[in-house]
């Protein structure tokens, strides 16, 4: 009876570390591009070819009257360094970085948003 217990105590811590370790783990889901929103938490604005665009939580909105529509990030907007968790790809002997969905080239000291 003891020995039985013992066996279930452990079988109790066992199940509830597994329990917590599962919780750590968060998957991070981008609204797809067109989608609305009302607001948009501590965005950045950038200006690019005269147009307002608006950089939160790696998403990238313009606004639409007093909402903000997901787009892609613009094409041909520089940046001086990229991410951490950027990957480098190297497409027909081109070399380009990747960061969630956004394709990076390299050009002087900046890098190019382009379209692959």
């Amino acid at each position: 009876m003891k020995n039985l217990k013992t066996f279930l105590a452990a079988i109790a811590i066992l199940s509830a570390m597994f329990i917590s370790n599962a919780q750590k783990k968060v998957v991070r889901v981008y609204p797809t591009h067109g989608t609305v929103v009302t607001t948009v938490t501590k965005p950045k604005i950038i200006v690019h070819k005269k147009t307002n665009f608006y950089f939160a939580d790696g998403v990238w909105y313009k606004a639409k009257g007093r909402k903000y529509v997901v787009v892609g990030a613009p094409v041909g907007l520089k940046v001086r360094k990229l991410p951490r968790g950027k990957k480098l790809v190297v497409i027909n002997g081109r070399k380009l970085y990747r960061y969630k969905g956004i394709w990076y080239k390299k050009s002087g000291r900046n890098y190019v948003i382009v379209n692959v």
